[in-house]
């Protein structure tokens, strides 16, 4: 018999029972449709992490003084004093695949200007710090290098300072803020960036020259970190290899390494696991919709093929052979599952963007999940259908016939 035809009879079959169809169909569209949401948020997750991390410096490297055993105690890096301004000297000076370095000192207290005071802290940096963090001075200018060599007051500030401080909109530009007893005039400030991947407001910050924060601040000769970036992301390894070298050179034996390197790109390699797992984790569970909707379909088949088991014997009786009969409920039982799955992917594109505009979620839509859900409803319907099919096809024509 001719497919055509099989597709035919397969189809008059199944307008014959709609609602029966579309309950089996049920499980299969929830199915994919979830599968497709998933993997969609999973995705926006996905892309929204390296956009943010791209952000905040997707080639950055840093490097902290490491936990060591001193006289028996051992010490956290908070209080280790072992890296000294020279440490960030070398780096800038040695090192051929690092753009930009800066050292790193900060200091917890409270900012006041006039009435107005919030709780914050004051970082000390140099100009690179700008550019390793991708940072971007909207209004006023940066601090120079004679701001540094002078140990200057000033500082450069960012967006959430501002409203803080100045509550009524005023300009901050020139304006004194105090540091706990320390004046720092702002000299600039940041565009906003928002807050990161991690929940952390990038906007609440303070930048002032290391020195000022090392000598007039905190009162120390050493420093407590140094930010680098690679010349391109591709090349972080070498560069922090590089630092490594750098580093070593000046430590007598491998037990008196006292430092950490850590990149950006660690950080971005963990976070991206750790989204694909939850990912994975999230299409599972929703393919285990997949997994029932194909046990309904095997349900109704086999329900279907017991009500028609006359029609069956007839058409046996007038020649149909047992591939014909297997063909025609192939047919049906892919018909429901991909007739599920059309349903299902649009249901999934729908509660994906609807996940983005109302929610305000980060979704992307991945081309390859709606041709593996086509693929899996296909298998589903080909897989569930073929023992309802299988049974339909052995029956004996006489024995078919007779029943009732």
């Amino acid at each position: 018999m001719k497919i055509g035809n099989l597709f035919k009879i397969a189809l008059k079959a199944l307008n014959n029972n709609k609602m029966r169809c579309f309950l089996t169909m049920l499980g299969i569209i929830i199915g994919v449709a979830s599968v497709i949401t998933m993997l969609a948020i999973g995705q926006g997750s996905k892309d929204s992490i390296k956009k943010q991390i791209s952000e905040m410096g997707s080639n950055m490297i840093m490097i902290f003084p490491g936990n060591m055993e001193r006289g028996g105690v051992q010490q956290s890096s908070d209080d280790m004093q072992s890296m000294k301004p020279v440490d960030f000297e070398n780096i800038r000076d040695e090192a051929k695949f690092v753009a930009a370095v800066s050292p790193m000192v900060s200091s917890q207290g409270q900012f006041i200007c006039g009435a107005n005071n919030y709780p914050s802290k004051v970082e000390g940096v140099n100009a690179d710090y700008l550019e390793i963090r991708k940072l971007k001075v909207k209004d006023g200018m940066a601090f120079s290098d004679l701001d540094i060599k002078r140990a200057s007051k000033v500082c450069v500030v960012g967006k959430t300072v501002v409203d803080k401080l100045f509550p009524n909109g005023g300009n901050p530009m020139g304006r004194v803020i105090r540091f706990n007893s320390i004046p720092l005039t702002i000299i600039g400030v940041l565009e906003s960036k928002g807050y990161n991947s991690m929940g952390q407001d990038q906007d609440d910050i303070v930048l002032a020259p290391y020195t000022t924060v090392m000598k007039r601040i905190l009162a120390i000769d050493y420093i407590q970190g140094i930010f680098a970036s690679a010349l391109t992301e591709a090349a972080t390894d070498q560069a922090t290899d590089e630092i490594e070298k750098i580093r070593n050179h000046k430590i007598k034996s491998v037990e008196d390494e006292d430092y950490d390197i850590r990149s950006q790109q660690e950080l971005s390699e963990m976070l991206n696991s750790t989204s694909d797992m939850m990912t994975l984790l999230l299409a599972c569970v929703a393919g285990i919709s997949l997994l029932v909707g194909g046990i309904g379909i095997m349900n109704i088949m086999l329900v279907s093929v017991t009500e028609r088991t006359r029609e069956i014997g007839l058409r046996m009786s007038i020649g149909a052979r047992g591939r014909d009969i297997m063909t025609q409920f192939l047919i049906e039982s892919i018909i429901i599952s991909v007739a599920g799955g059309v349903i299902g992917v649009v249901l999934g594109a729908a509660a994906s963007l609807s996940v983005k505009f109302l929610l305000n979620w980060p979704v992307t839509i991945q081309i390859y999940s709606v041709v593996l859900s086509f693929l899996v409803c296909t298998v589903n319907g080909v897989f569930f259908g073929w023992y309802p099919a299988r049974k339909a096809a052995n029956l004996d024509p006489i024995e078919a016939l007779r029943y009732e």
